[in-house]
This record gives structure tokens, C-alpha cells and sequence, in this order.
């Protein structure tokens, strides 16, 4: 468990600290933009490895805080589909928040960015929270505990990031979207347009997802339905 949760605390400091504002700046001042990314992706990749090695050693060993409810797993299932019909467009839609997508800061909003400018990192939330309903022990509260946190506050940091290096383009990009999920549109700054998310990326998800519901067994030795 200690070392579950040593991973976790790397993986959440590395995405918020390490690749914050200031530190990221002076780190990419040291050893230049190419090198740094080159790093920082090794150096995700494997403490993500880590910590699914953690996860695994530790998984089933309590505590055991809360038990899933009867339909859990049915729930779970459904919580995992809207998972995926953010995190996949999210993927897929040019967005100045992505990685090297800076550019997309000038292109008119639409698609899923009228829902949030975050798509990927709050599918990801969405997708630990649904597993934290069918995982009460402990490791599962440390693993996806840590990913729903890193996607929030995630969000926050890259905002910090982009302001400072796009400046006034991404302002105006902020006050045309919404971090939260439906806010711009709940506030009347956007509407709700579906079909621009493009059928095709909505029809992956599924597709992803259902895969995932079928194999999930087979991957990752627990069944994802009941």
C-alpha cells in the first residue's frame, strides 16, 4: 500500500508541479522544448507503470471502506460510456489546451469545446469516479482517487499554462468556453450542438467502450459486468 501510494503522489506532482507554469519554464529554458517533452513523456510513462505495478500488488488488500451497491456494476458500466463520449472527442477535436494544438486558439468554438474546453481530463475524472463506486478498499480510493483529483485540478493548471503562453488570444478563448462540463451553455455563452461533436468520434466512443465492457475481463482479470 505504502508504495501504491508513493506512486500516486509522483504521478499527481509530476503533472501539477513539474509540469507547472514556472518549473516547466525553467526547465525547458535549461534543456529546450523537444528534450523536456521527450523527458517528461518517458518519465510519465513510467510512473504509470509504477503504478499500475502498485495497484496490482496491493489490490484486495483493504481497507474496505464502502461495498458496491447491487447494480453497481451496471451503473458503472453506463458512468464509463459517458467517460468515453468525452474522452474520446475529446481526443479528436482540435483543441488549444492539447498538447501542440496552441494554434487552434483562433479557430471559432464548436463541437465539444461548447461543452467544455477540458473534454479529455474530465472524461478521465468521469471515468475514476465510476470506478471508485465499485472499488471501496483502499488501493482503489489511493489510484482512482489520485486520477479524479490530477483531472480536476488538471484542468486549473493548464488554464495556468496556456494563459501565460498565448496571453490575450487564450483569454478570449476562456471567456467563450467553460472549464466545467455545461456550464457555458447552462450561462447562454454557448449552444448545445451534438452533432458537431461528429457522429464518427461519438461512434468510436462506443464502439471503445464496448470493447472495453466485453474484454475488460480478459485485460484487466475483473469482469466489468456483474
Amino acid at each position: 500500500m505504502s508504495m501504491l501510494i508513493a506512486a500516486a503522489l509522483v504521478f499527481v506532482l509530476i503533472h501539477l508541479l513539474i509540469s507547472g507554469t514556472r518549473v516547466r519554464g525553467a526547465l525547458v529554458g535549461i534543456v529546450g522544448e523537444p528534450v523536456y517533452m521527450g523527458l517528461f513523456s518517458v518519465a510519465s510513462l513510467g510512473v504509470i507503470v509504477w503504478l499500475a505495478m502498485a495497484y496490482g500488488a496491493a489490490s484486495g488488500t483493504g481497507p474496505f471502506l464502502w461495498d458496491a451497491p447491487p447494480a453497481g456494476r451496471w451503473i458503472q458500466a453506463g458512468v464509463q460510456l459517458l467517460a468515453l463520449l468525452f474522452v474520446v472527442p475529446g481526443l479528436l477535436t482540435p483543441n488549444p489546451t492539447s498538447v501542440k494544438q496552441e494554434g487552434a486558439v483562433d479557430k471559432p468554438v464548436t463541437g465539444m469545446l461548447r461543452i467544455t474546453r477540458h473534454p479529455f481530463l474530465w472524461g478521465v475524472v468521469i471515468w475514476a469516479v465510476g470506478h471508485l463506486l465499485v472499488n471501496g478498499d483502499g488501493p482503489g480510493l489511493v489510484l482512482f482517487g489520485s486520477m479524479a483529483l490530477l483531472g480536476v485540478f488538471g484542468t486549473y493548471s493548464i488554464d495556468a499554462k496556456r494563459l501565460a503562453a498565448l496571453g490575450a488570444p487564450y483569454q478570449a478563448f476562456m471567456a467563450r468556453t467553460a472549464n466545467i462540463p455545461f456550464a457555458a451553455i447552462v450561462q447562454r455563452r454557448q449552444p448545445l450542438r451534438i452533432l458537431e461533436i461528429g457522429w464518427w468520434r461519438l461512434l468510436l466512443a462506443v464502439v471503445i467502450w464496448a470493447a472495453l465492457l466485453w474484454g475488460h475481463g480478459m485485460i484487466f482479470g475483473v469482469s466489468a459486468l456483474p
